[in-house]
């Protein structure tokens, strides 16, 4: 095999690799001594089929899985000899000219990682802003889990007001016709609870036992059912009780109800509950103001292709974000003109990977086979029954999947390891305070002008998925009934996860968390290049 280096500037390299007529016919006579012992040939006794004839029978796969092998054998030497770190796969292309028993010419092209001084941790300083939970918010907690366990007794001949609870049956219809999953019998709603949508809940006002009444409302314009989304639609309802909530006391009894041994632990379980809350917003602080000041005293090149698939993920997010906003055409106008700005965003989070990845293999930080294991299994979850066995393979078969679902868990590993080093002193705030601490740390990631006029997405308030305008009617009418699609099944193709209604944050804000994800695409030392020589090959 021959290798000549064609192509030499910054981290882009450029090869032209030789793989002899000789070297792929010795692999093909490898594999015909291997098949010789089960092939079966009439005339012939099991085992003594002569060489000629095997290969004029399976002479072309024979040849394909040949050349496909040499290929990823070349890449192999490729990356050994030329101490190569692909940041990416490779680009491999067979020449035109190539012919079963002559030399295949390969043109390799490819980006390599930088080389990253390992930065000197003496001087890391953080400030860990610490919230102490409060006897107050224990008990505000605890009174939420109470009124979360309402009970509700019936009182006759009474009209329900804000607050009561309603059992009725309901039917809906889209133009006089009944739509899927928009009925259901015996129905428990309460008045201003928030879990149907705008004006269903609201039209109950008044309602006795025995009423029939129909109501009208329309359903939000992000709906997750199409065919309902932004339609005005009725419902048939027939009240059958109406039910006034009754006092719950908070006392050990109540407790009991819950399972737990006594109100105390209540009490316990809720303050842990908020402590650990609190907790992970500053260690979200500390994170980003760690990787500001790691982003700011390193600068260095990064891999083009790297960043052009962080973009992709940033992007890609943004639209479908923008797509969800009320005026869509508007949102998406508005993040097209800051489209350099989250490039940039992407080079940092690429760098700020590469640096992190770097860090952890100098000091030895290491992602465990048990940890591995663990976040394999956690993937498996997101995928339906029939398509999890799909989804392992395609971790064995391409170690850069294995790679990305790893980087996370990396990332977070080396970010501890940081936090350990450095001189952290702390401070006291409340909640509010280090929220916007955050806030104001991420804004300064972007790097974008102070003057610039923000996104109408950005300043749009984060919404919860149970919010007002996302609600469905009565638990589950019509969306439920939404049909998921199913996951991809052709060829080679990932499975497709299965689809979860989102939380609805502000476009830019959910996309450009760079300090979050900072080594998402940070790239393990071995690069998984081999296998796209042999697909370029078929």
């Amino acid at each position: 095999m021959q290798i000549v280096e064609t192509s030499n500037d910054g981290l882009k390299r450029a090869y032209t690799v030789t793989i002899t007529a000789q070297q792929i016919s010795e692999k093909i006579e490898g594999e015909v001594q291997r098949m010789a012992p089960q092939v079966r040939m009439p005339g012939f006794r099991p085992g003594k089929v002569p060489a000629n004839l095997i290969k004029k029978m399976h002479g072309p796969a024979l040849h394909q899985d040949a050349l496909n092998t040499s290929i990823r054998a070349a890449m192999d030497t490729l990356v050994e000899e030329k101490e190569l770190r692909p940041a990416m796969q490779p680009q491999v292309e067979l020449g035109d000219g190539y012919e079963e028993g002559k030399d295949a010419e390969l043109s390799v092209s490819l980006e390599v990682l930088p080389v990253i001084e390992a930065p000197n941790l003496d001087g890391l300083k953080l400030e860990k802003l610490v919230v102490p939970v409060s006897g107050e918010q224990v008990d505000e907690a605890v009174e939420r889990i109470a009124n979360q366990q309402k009970s509700y007794d019936t009182k006759d001949g009474k009209a329900a007001e804000e607050g009561d609870q309603v059992l009725c049956d309901f039917v809906g219809k889209l133009d006089d016709e009944v739509f899927e999953g928009g009925s259901a019998e015996n129905q428990p709603i309460t008045i201003g609870s928030g879990q149907l949508i705008p004006g269903f809940e609201d039209q109950l006002v008044g309602v006795k036992a025995g009423d029939e009444r129909q109501i009208k409302v329309t359903f939000p314009k992000d709906y997750g059912a199409k065919d309902l989304a932004d339609k005005d639609v009725t419902f048939d309802i027939t009240v059958h009780e109406v039910k006034v909530a009754g006092e719950t006391t908070i006392d050990d009894d109540f407790a009991k109800q819950l399972g737990l041994e006594g109100l105390e632990q209540l009490t316990e379980l809720m303050r842990g509950q908020l402590e650990q809350e609190t907790a992970g917003l500053t260690r979200t602080q500390m994170k980003r103001s760690l990787l500001d000041q790691l982003a700011a005293g390193n600068d260095f090149d990064v891999p083009p292709s790297m960043v052009d698939a962080e973009f992709e993920q940033i992007w890609s997010q943004l639209q479908q974000e923008a797509g969800r906003e009320e005026d869509p055409e508007a949102a998406i106008k508005e993040i097209e003109g800051e489209r350099e700005d989250y490039r940039t965003i992407a080079v940092r989070r690429v760098r700020l990977g590469l640096l992190l990845s770097e860090i952890g293999q100098a000091n030895n930080v290491e992602v465990s086979q048990q940890e591995m294991q663990m976040l394999i299994q956690q993937a498996v979850q997101q995928y339906s029954p029939e398509d999890r066995e799909r989804f392992l393979q395609y971790i064995q078969s391409d170690p850069m999947v294995a790679a990305q679902l790893r980087a996370p868990l990396y990332e977070d590993k080396v970010v501890d390891f940081l936090i350990e080093q450095a001189d952290v002193t702390e401070r006291e705030v409340d909640r509010e305070e280090l929220q916007a601490a955050i806030e104001a740390e991420n804004d300064e990631a972007k790097a974008k002008p102070a003057a610039k006029k923000k996104s109408a997405a950005k300043k749009a308030p984060a919404k919860k998925a149970s919010s007002e305008g996302e609600k469905k009617p009565a638990k589950k009418p019509a969306a439920k009934k939404a049909p998921a699609k199913k996951a991809a099944s052709k060829g080679d193709e990932k499975p497709a996860a299965k689809k979860k209604a989102p939380a609805k944050k502000p476009a830019a804000k959910a996309a450009a968390k760079a300090d979050d994800g900072a080594g998402k695409k940070a790239p393990a030392k071995k690069p998984a290049a081999k296998k796209a020589a042999a697909k370029k090959a078929d």
